[in-house]
Order: C-alpha cells, then sequence, then structure tokens
C-alpha cells in the first residue's frame, strides 16, 4: 500500500527510527487443513507486514561550536532507514508497540526489530 494524497495516512508523521506497518492477514488454516482459533497467530514472537510509512532514520549529532558567523537555525541531518514504503518486514513483536488507527490494527516497531524485508524491485 503506498502512500498517496488521498488516504489516511498522509497526515501520519513517524518519528526517528520507527515504521508504520501492517500487520499481514494471519493463516486461518494450518499446512496440513486445521483451523485455528483466533489470536493464535498473533502470539507468535515473529510477526510480518507491510511497511506503511518510516520515520526519517537516526539524528546525526551537530558539532557543538559555538562560532556567531553560523546560523542559529541548522538543519538536522538523519542517517535514513533501510525501510521503505511497500516493503514486506519481518519483525520481533516484542519490540513492537501495537496500536489502532481508525480501527484498524498497525505496529509501530524500531528499525532494530526488523528482522528482514522483502522489496518487489523493478529492474
Amino acid at each position: 500500500m503506498r502512500l498517496t494524497t488521498d488516504n489516511k495516512f498522509k497526515k501520519l508523521i513517524v518519528i526517528g527510527d520507527r515504521v508504520l506497518i501492517r500487520p499481514a492477514k494471519p493463516n486461518e488454516r494450518t499446512d496440513t487443513g486445521l483451523y485455528l482459533p483466533p489470536g493464535v497467530g498473533e502470539r507468535e514472537k515473529v510477526q510480518q507486514g507491510y511497511v506503511i510509512k518510516t520515520g526519517p532514520g537516526y539524528a546525526i549529532p551537530l558539532p557543538v561550536e559555538e562560532e556567531t558567523w553560523k546560523s542559529s537555525e541548522e538543519q538536522v541531518k538523519y542517517v535514513p532507514l533501510q525501510a521503505k514504503e511497500g516493503d514486506l518486514a519481518i519483525f520481533l513483536l516484542s519490540g513492537a508497540t501495537e496500536v489502532l488507527y481508525e480501527n484498524d490494527k498497525y505496529y509501530i516497531v524500531p528499525q532494530s526489530a526488523i528482522l528482514m524485508l522483502e522489496r518487489e524491485e523493478e529492474m
């Protein structure tokens, strides 16, 4: 799901090294065909979902030099995150924070809790 001008995520701002993830639909059956009760897949230690929005990244500290000729409003610089919108992320549930936004469940996950990303790259 990409961020567009008319969707509901336009007004959300993700802070720092955090990533907003929409959980993927869990399997309702096992490989052998048994139906699972609701909530079984949510108790797993590792979850997967799609990256909806990312924060700017890790802030780089500014030098502490006090020089009068420099402007006092220097821009903060960031090291960007590896996760991008639309990636499938596999992440540790223990590092995630579950939130409800407009009656849908999402996870806010620090990049350090993401184990792997799958990206559809166009060649």
